[in-house]
């Protein structure tokens, strides 16, 4: 046995291998076919999505590394997604991706480091390495596949040491933030995907108010419609693009809720915040908030309109040359207006929006809204006067989600209000002269909610 042989030790659990059986796997086995033999849909974005950054660092080496796998338990990884950049650079979306990265040479060449297939030698990399050996995690593609595949040059992955050093986006807070700012604007192959994934996530939301009768009974009824939304998540895309927040009562409260172990009551409301990621990798990002008996109780419908008018305010904000900010503002206003028209905001509602006060968001605190894109909150390492202090641009997508978190335990605020929890989350795309919202499939207004519920929940009885 090679001295490398012996040093792969698949786990402690497993069995030894023998000298006999390491020449048995070495031979016998036939040609098989590559996992795919035809490039991946958004392939024609590639090349100028690298040109353009070649051209923000020209004469420099750019590393864009696709990550490593992260332990969750003694030998078990966490499930792998390539870092954002890499798969909006390389097309390359897969679980086969960790510790890849991008090159992009002086000159704008784009070389990808890849870790090519195992060899089916008495080495035994391909059965006895469990984190990259083939047998236990699938076949990869060679290095002639890949480049058929990429369209780019490929070479092996332990060739990456031996480069002249460069800028390394993991690192490199400039290249980082450049990375951002690119995909600030989405093309509309990035829309369509965007599309798809709201798609979806309105189909995963339409399951969980068919499977409520069923999460009512549950002791853990959160869990049950986390379970829900996950099925149609890894059925249609990648899973979901960030955790599920299933918050129902008092816990819809807590601004990212993903314990999810709460009973479901019927008196109370659900807040339900989830996305569908695409295969390529786009997610979207809604939340709904609904009652768990049907129809919204009379402070819950105050609440709720309250919310629906703030956010009605934020999406008339939206179009191209607006402040980033101004949709913000003007979901705040709403709710601040609305929150000293019903006497709990103790100051006229214009002296607590000012930067100075700010106190209505005791109530809201978060902000009304991101980018969205790659990532459920896209593109965050873009400089301010890019993003936050920019204006918008025809092809970014957004979400508008205001809302109120009247905690259980606010002595600030009357009896009946305290526990409720509701914020209403749509996705946008910005057009020529304002915006498309994307989740149009799913109901807003309190009646609608209560309509949409009533249709798809089975019969009682």
């Amino acid at each position: 046995m090679t001295a490398r042989a012996a040093q792969l030790h698949t786990g402690s659990h497993d069995l030894p291998v023998s000298d006999a059986l390491a020449r048995s796997m070495a031979d016998g086995w036939a040609p098989a076919p590559p996992p795919g033999d035809s490039r991946g849909p958004g392939f024609e974005q590639l090349t100028g999505r690298r040109a353009r950054l070649a051209a923000r660092f020209p004469g420099e080496r750019l590393l864009i590394p696709a990550g490593e796998l992260k332990v969750r338990s003694h030998d078990c990884d966490h499930r792998f997604r390539p870092h954002s950049a890499y798969a909006w650079l390389t097309g390359l979306t897969g679980e086969d991706q960790p510790g890849h990265v991008l090159v992009l040479e002086p000159d704008g060449e784009p070389v990808l480091y890849l870790r090519p297939r195992s060899p089916r030698d008495e080495g035994g990399e391909f059965y006895r390495d469990r984190k990259y050996g083939e047998f236990w995690v699938g076949r990869r593609p060679d290095l002639a596949e890949a480049e058929r595949l990429t369209g780019v040059r490929c070479a092996h992955l332990a060739g990456l040491a031996r480069l002249a050093p460069g800028r390394d986006a993991s690192r490199d807070p400039e290249l980082a933030s450049v990375l951002s700012e690119l995909r600030l604007v989405k093309d509309p192959w990035e829309v369509a995907q965007l599309q798809q994934a709201v798609d979806h996530t309105t189909t995963g939301f339409e399951d969980v108010v068919r499977a409520l009768p069923s999460a009512l009974r549950h002791p853990r009824g959160e869990r049950w419609i986390e379970g829900v939304f996950q099925l149609r998540a890894r059925a249609e895309g990648n899973g979901t693009g960030y955790e599920t927040i299933a918050a129902a009562g008092a816990h819809a409260c807590v601004l990212h809720w993903t314990r999810n172990d709460g009973r479901l009551d019927p008196r109370h409301l659900l807040l339900l915040d989830a996305g569908v990621e695409t295969d390529a990798l786009y997610t979207a990002d809604i939340t709904r908030t609904l009652p768990l008996s049907g129809r919204f109780s009379p402070v819950q419908r105050r609440v709720y309109e309250l919310v629906l008018a703030a956010q009605d305010a934020g999406i008339a904000a939206l179009k191209p040359g607006a402040s980033f900010r101004a949709f913000h503002r003007a979901c705040s206003t709403v709710l601040a207006e609305g929150l000293a028209d019903w006497g709990v905001l103790r100051v006229p509602a214009a002296q607590a929006l000012t930067a100075e006060s700010g106190l209505h968001r005791r109530y809201t605190l978060c902000s009304s809204g991101h980018m969205l894109g790659l990532d459920v909150h896209d593109c965050a390492r873009a400089r301010a006067e890019q993003y936050l202090d920019g204006v918008l641009e025809e092809g970014q997508v957004l979400t508008v989600e205001p809302g109120l978190y009247l905690q259980p335990d606010d002595t600030t605020l009357p009896p009946e209000l305290r526990g409720i929890g509701v914020r209403i989350e749509d996705d946008l795309v910005i057009t020529a002269d304002g915006a498309r919202l994307m989740s149009t499939a799913l109901p807003r207004t309190a009646d609608a909610v209560e309509e949409w519920m009533d249709r798809l929940l089975p019969p009682s009885g």
